[in-house]
């Protein structure tokens, strides 16, 4: 079963190996390896939810490895893990910007009608489902958060 992402993917891997990019398609292999692993693993097709679920862990994982790269004063590591993040975020559903996140944050709140610290699962359980992907799931945390406090 093919999927838009794996196909994108393949599609890229091609274009790099003939234009002999081979920073880009060690970088292309790293999510194509991802997506195998996950394959072995849970013995399950990667579409294009999971491949979404798959890239997000492993943008994640980048931006903490920048950041402590950037601690350490290691920048050409750090600028490695960023041209890796950058191809990741390629894939990825567009993120949103602040005021698009605060705006789902208020709806979400208002729609679960939370009204203080206790009701935040609520809210993050609706914003899960909302922006899957397309929004960094810790700042999404720490906004509501700081909204669910100062209510």
């Amino acid at each position: 079963m093919s999927t838009e992402i794996r196909d994108r993917l393949a599609a890229d891997v091609k274009a790099a190996m003939k234009a002999g990019e081979k920073d880009r398609l060690a970088a292309l292999r790293l999510i194509s390896a991802a997506f195998k692993q996950f394959e072995v693993d849970q013995r399950a097709e990667v579409d294009d939810e999971r491949a979404v679920e798959l890239l997000t862990r492993m943008a994640k994982q980048r931006r903490e490895s920048i950041e402590q790269y950037d601690s350490a004063g290691r920048d050409e590591l750090a600028d490695k893990e960023r041209f890796e993040l950058d191809i990741i975020n390629a894939y990825l559903p567009e993120q949103l910007d602040t005021a698009e996140l605060e705006a789902h944050v208020a709806a979400a709140i208002e729609r679960t009608g939370a009204s203080g610290m206790r009701d935040m699962g609520k809210v993050m359980g609706v914003l899960n489902g909302e922006l899957k992907g397309r929004a960094d799931m810790a700042a999404v945390s720490a906004m509501v958060k700081a909204r669910l406090a100062g209510q």
